[in-house]
């Protein structure tokens, strides 16, 4: 025990030493040549200059301030998106000159699935089939904090938490393209024999965040999404037991494992629709909560009657 003590003295005592480092060390350091291979120098006393083991700076690493990476996005959008979005799911798009080339703009759509696809396919349809192709934002429920892989992965991959000032700060001040879901967790839990019926779409609080920014908000209708992870019912002890927001009964799961996270191939439409204006609705229009309802109720009906249209017109679930 007196050995260690003493170990660990003399580790903080040399920690505090100043370090010196003669001409030689500072070329190395300068040219980037730091490497494990390279001889450790000694400073005052006995302690190592591990300098050399410090890993290089990434000069051409791009991560925002949102934790968002280029890298890890990329990577994703090469392989994953892009499979699924022309392979598998083989999205059609309409209406895509209505997403604003710039400003702020937030994108409402309808939620579904047991692991909801609609999120990347909206994004990936903005980058393939928009003239200006940009970056969506998408704002993501507070219980995904309670599942370290997935908490770590979404900022990656352009996760925001939502809260109001997030969404604020994306559409004023960084005038980014935002994604919501108004019916949340009450969509994507939803069973089979209840698709494509819209659920409340809260209190309005995204028509709010989008009055507070002068934002458009563009409706978006999506197709597909409730055959391609559908559920049939829900285990409500499975749940408890196991922590998730909900354990839901689907074609591949449970029975399937792992396997049971597949998504059917279920043809998307997506259609995207004239936005909605906020910036001529007066000073402090967020204060009038009932034309904040007004608004909401008018923008989930405008869905609502979109996607029975586009219902009404599919030939097939995996055709289109």
């Amino acid at each position: 025990m007196a050995d260690t003590t003493r170990s660990r003295s003399t580790l903080r005592a040399d920690d505090a030493a100043p370090a010196r480092i003669d001409d030689d060390d500072r070329l190395a350091l300068a040219d980037g040549d730091p490497t494990p291979q390279a001889p450790i120098r000694r400073l005052d006393g006995d302690a190592q200059d591990l300098r050399p083991y410090l890993a290089p700076i990434e000069t051409e690493r791009q991560v925002t301030d949102w934790g968002r990476s280029e890298r890890v996005e990329g990577f994703f959008d090469r392989t994953l998106y892009d499979f699924y979005y022309n392979l598998w799911f083989r999205c059609e798009v309409e209406g895509i000159e209505h997403v604003p080339a710039e400003g702020g703009a937030l994108l409402v759509s309808n939620h579904s699935g047991a692991l909801p696809p609609d999120a990347p396919m909206i994004a990936k349809a903005i980058r393939e089939e928009s003239a200006n192709p940009r970056p969506l934002h998408l704002t993501m429920e507070h219980f995904f904090k309670g599942y370290p892989g997935l908490s770590m992965l979404l900022p990656k991959i352009g996760g925001v938490p939502a809260h109001p000032a997030n969404v604020h700060r994306l559409l004023a001040d960084e005038q980014q393209l935002v994604l919501v879901f108004p019916e949340g967790r009450k969509g994507s839990e939803k069973l089979y024999k209840e698709r494509y019926r819209l659920r409340r779409f809260g209190r309005g609080g995204f028509v709010e965040a989008a009055m507070r920014a002068r934002a458009p908000i563009v409706p978006i209708a999506l197709v597909g999404a409730e055959e391609a992870m559908p559920i049939f019912a829900h285990v409500s002890a499975l749940q408890k037991l196991t922590g998730l927001i909900y354990f839901p009964i689907t074609p591949l799961f449970p029975h399937f494992g792992l396997l049971g996270t597949l998504y059917l191939p279920a043809k998307f439409k997506i259609r995207f629709l004239p936005p909605v204006r906020t910036d001529d609705l007066g000073d402090e229009p967020w204060e009038d909560q009932a034309l904040v309802q007004t608004i909401a109720h008018d923008i989930r009906a405008t869905i609502q009657d979109e996607l029975l249209d586009m219902l009404g017109r599919r030939r097939s679930v995996w055709f289109g």
